[in-house]
């Protein structure tokens, strides 16, 4: 299969002299062994993801471009969570279904099933027509796909993806997958240019777990890329949410980590995250900032016919969404909310939006 066009088109009408764009960027899609089992269909035998996304069907479906970090492979069977993922084809197809349109690949799991898990993510996403970078099959494919374009009437905006590493896995020859090595982004940003680019995104895959704020090296690297050119940094990895910060004067915003959209893991702050929101806006040639706000979402797991099922929930509902039958998962669900917001209230200028009310 040849690949796909490695530019994203939308179009619609537009008024002389200024156009815009809205993005939402999703955190980390996980699939650990309890989420595989939850999707499963003994009558159907096969598997159905859509629960975990149809809360928020109406949300991600709204911007122009829904973004995600498949912290998975899509290898085929035998499927498995942690350590070394790989997810049934359900999984990005309910991704599509449900109005995400982008899925960055280049994370520490990468390599978990090898160069063949590498290659057959990359053609079930070609399949699905999903839009892709940050793993290839090889450096052609590379040369082609690395840089992701979103194009809406006159606004193009580059992708780029990086991760740290990948759990001290190879990519095997010819595949590869994207690292934060300084020389070869400075080179891939360099090439960009040729482009005629509004502006370019980093999706970065960095820093320490668990740590619900920036390190050093992540603070680093984020000020390589600002300098380099890169207008907006996303950061994946931590599974827990760490600050955002927008510099208006200078039209550029980095979130550190926007921590987990689905998973199984229950540990403080790791039972949810954030999507954000971003709008942009292109005006007499310059490219702005419009806007940037977060929905804080978690993940409730109740338990029906003797398993457990995953459901990410918008936090705005909150505490009146139906779904939640059991109190202690409400109770959960305030604990997540008020720590979220203790850790996001060292953002600048970016807030929640639509924030729930919760009663001490």
């Amino acid at each position: 299969m040849k690949p796909l066009p490695y530019i994203f088109f939308l179009t619609c009408s537009i008024t002389f002299g200024q156009s815009t764009m809205s993005l939402l960027f999703i955190g980390d899609i996980m699939g650990h062994g309890s989420q595989i089992e939850a999707a499963f269909d003994p009558i159907k035998n096969d598997y159905s993801y859509d629960a975990v996304f149809s809360e928020l069907r109406e949300i991600i479906s709204k911007p122009d471009f829904a973004i995600a970090n498949l912290e998975v492979t899509l290898a085929g069977p035998p499927y498995s969570g942690y350590p070394q993922f790989s997810s049934p084809d359900a999984l990005a197809e309910a991704c599509k279904e449900n109005g995400i349109d982008i899925l960055v690949t280049s994370n520490n799991h990468s390599c978990d099933r090898g160069g063949k898990g590498i290659k057959r993510t990359i053609k079930v996403l070609d399949r699905l027509q999903i839009p892709h970078n940050g793993t290839y099959m090889n450096a052609v494919d590379r040369k082609l796909r690395n840089l992701l374009i979103l194009r809406k009437n006159d606004l193009r905006i580059g992708l780029l993806n990086y991760t740290y590493g990948t759990n001290g896995l190879k990519a095997p020859q010819p595949t590869n997958v994207n690292y934060i090595d300084t020389n070869q982004i400075r080179l891939d940003i360099e090439q960009s240019k040729n482009e005629s680019l509004d502006g370019l995104i980093a999706i970065v895959h960095w820093g320490k777990e668990y740590q619900t704020s920036p390190n050093k090296y992540q603070i680093k690297i984020a000020e390589f890329l600002l300098r380099n050119g890169v207008n907006i940094i996303i950061g994946s990895h931590p599974h827990v949410l760490q600050k955002v910060e927008w510099n208006k004067e200078k039209d550029q915003l980095v979130a550190y980590s926007l921590g987990n959209f689905v998973s199984n893991q229950a540990s403080i702050n790791t039972d949810g995250g954030m999507m954000l929101e971003i709008e942009l806006e292109k005006k007499n040639e310059a490219l702005k900032i419009k806007n940037a706000g977060y929905h804080l979402v978690w993940v409730n797991k109740p338990k029906r016919l003797n398993k457990k099922l995953f459901e990410v929930l918008p936090c705005s509902s909150y505490p009146a969404i139906k779904q939640i039958k059991n109190p202690a998962h409400l109770s959960k669900m305030k604990i997540f909310m008020k720590s979220a917001r203790k850790i996001m209230s060292s953002n600048r200028n970016v807030l929640e939006i639509n924030p729930a009310k919760i009663k001490k």
